[in-house]
């Protein structure tokens, strides 16, 4: 069910808000087990914010945007009174006493808390196997990852758990996901939308976006979350266009280029070529001219990313210490002993790799040869990007080199499992907008995602597109009530 379809039968009394949350709860319970995208439920508090939206519709009250709708919460953005743990044993028991903006904003417009979905440990990984709560599974395929790091989220919109969730994007982790599971994943410009009470991970490349099972639904839920917010030096002091009302204008005439580095790039499986070229071509037919052009520099976002963004992490968690907040060592002899271990227990192995990575590239010596550098080719593959948009409307590649690879593929080989974010860190790096649309299926019946990627705050734009494309493919009607859930 769309939110919309949804918000019409609410209106029309044909449904209550209790009705749906409870089969929402209902879906959970019988799935979840083989699927684990949920950390926490919030079953009480959804069922008396159901019953409130209906007393409210009872006596004829004006009801928000997303009234009733049952939305799940990437358990790294603060929930008050909800545990956020970051699927991390550092911070297992805590409890904020502040509500993040973004979900402050979903709460006044109506929506209703189902729970907080598992990730990768901090946010850092890309199949949500590093969670310290154990793994999440692919809906289509339960011996495949879900891709991460918001996998939980993602998993759980395929697998009708809700009917839209939100992640947090720091080089791909609501795309990446959202193409593996086969739903509609948006990364909006960096700024767009408040990250004020999201754990931060890599404070220049964080981005909170929605999982939705269709690329209207995205739209109205970016509707709710986008605006600035003084909390956040951040969040950008500009307008908010309305989403909704562009999605069914015509792509006649607009030019799609196809980046000739990413079609090129080494690993990328040829039915996801295929699948991705396909719907270039349905968008042609639908009037669009394909435009091919080239970022150079494209591929050297991995190496940029894995010095940028672990030097902010290691600058970010350095907060957890054993002292204020957080995981605590017992019986340690002294004050430094107890905070290495503290450090050691509470923070998991990718973790600590990728703040020994920061660490070392932060430190006398080597900031200039490693972090500066980096810095300085962030800035290249910045501009590559402003060269294409010169001469084209939005951009066009896979989503993720490949399908959703088996459990554990890449448990030995971490450079392996950095390369599922091959095709979506330049976009984080550059901070623009970007959303990953379903766009077919491999021989072995694993989802495709082709990914949109427009120029700064031009979410409009790419929502506009990836809907034409939708329509005209018919792919919402393959999710997601067809996961192949055992």
């Amino acid at each position: 069910m769309t939110i919309s379809a949804w918000r019409q039968q609410l209106l029309d009394g044909e449904v209550s808000s209790r009705e749906l949350v409870d089969q929402q709860l209902e879906r959970i319970q019988s799935v979840d087990a083989q699927i684990h995208a949920f950390v926490e439920l919030t079953a009480d508090r959804a069922r008396a914010d159901a019953d409130r939206i209906d007393a409210a519709r009872a006596a004829g009250e004006e009801l928000g945007a997303l009234a009733g709708v049952p939305l799940a919460i990437k358990d790294n953005l603060c929930t008050r009174g909800v545990r956020t743990t970051c699927s991390s044993r550092m911070l297992e028991t805590f409890v904020p006493p502040y509500e993040s903006t973004v979900t402050e904003r979903l709460w006044s417009s109506g929506a209703v808390l189902m729970g907080k979905t598992n990730l990768d440990e901090f946010a850092m990984g890309g199949s949500t196997e590093t969670s310290a709560f154990g793994p999440t599974a692919n809906p289509w395929n339960t011996d495949h990852v879900p891709g991460g790091s918001s996998g939980g989220s993602a998993a759980a919109v395929a697998a009708g758990e809700c009917i839209a969730a939100l992640g947090s994007d720091t080089g791909g982790s609501i795309r990446q996901p959202a193409s593996f599971c086969g739903v509609v994943g948006l990364k909006p410009t960096y700024g767009r939308v408040s990250r004020w009470g999201l754990v931060a991970f890599a404070s220049s490349l964080d981005q909170v976006g929605p999982f939705a099972s269709s690329v209207a639904d995205a739209a109205e839920l970016l509707q709710v979350m986008a605006g600035p917010d003084p909390r956040d030096s951040t969040c950008l002091n500009v307008p908010v266009p309305n989403y909704i009302s562009g999605l069914n204008q015509s792509v006649q005439g607009l030019r799609v280029g196809l980046i000739r580095e990413c079609f090129e790039a080494k690993g990328l499986d040829p039915e996801v070529k295929q699948s991705v070229m396909a719907a270039a071509s349905q968008l042609e037919s639908l009037g669009a001219e394909l435009v091919d052009v080239s970022c150079p520099r494209f591929t050297d976002g991995i190496a940029t990313y894995y010095v940028i963004a672990p030097s902010e992490a290691s600058a970010n968690l350095a907060r957890y210490d054993g002292v204020k907040y957080g995981y605590r060592a017992a019986d340690a002899e002294s004050l430094a002993a107890m905070t290495a271990r503290s450090r050691a227990e509470g923070f998991g192995a990718e973790v600590q790799r990728r703040i020994l990575i920061g660490t070392y590239a932060l430190s006398a010596g080597y900031v200039d040869a490693y972090y500066k550098k980096a810095q300085q080719v962030r800035t290249l593959i910045r501009r590559d990007f402003d060269a294409a948009f010169q001469s084209v409307d939005v951009l066009l590649t896979p989503t993720a080199p490949s399908t959703a690879f088996l459990a554990g593929a890449h448990a030995d080989n971490p450079l392996s499992m950095y390369l599922a974010d091959l095709l979506t860190i330049p976009v984080n790096l550059a901070g623009l907008p970007a959303i990953s649309v379903p766009c077919g299926f491999s021989s072995a019946g694993l989802p495709i995602g082709v990914q949109l990627i427009g120029n700064v705050l031009e979410e409009a734009r790419i929502l506009q597109v990836a809907h034409q494309y939708e329509q005209a493919a018919g792919v919402e009607a393959q999710r997601p009530s067809a996961a192949l859930i055992p």
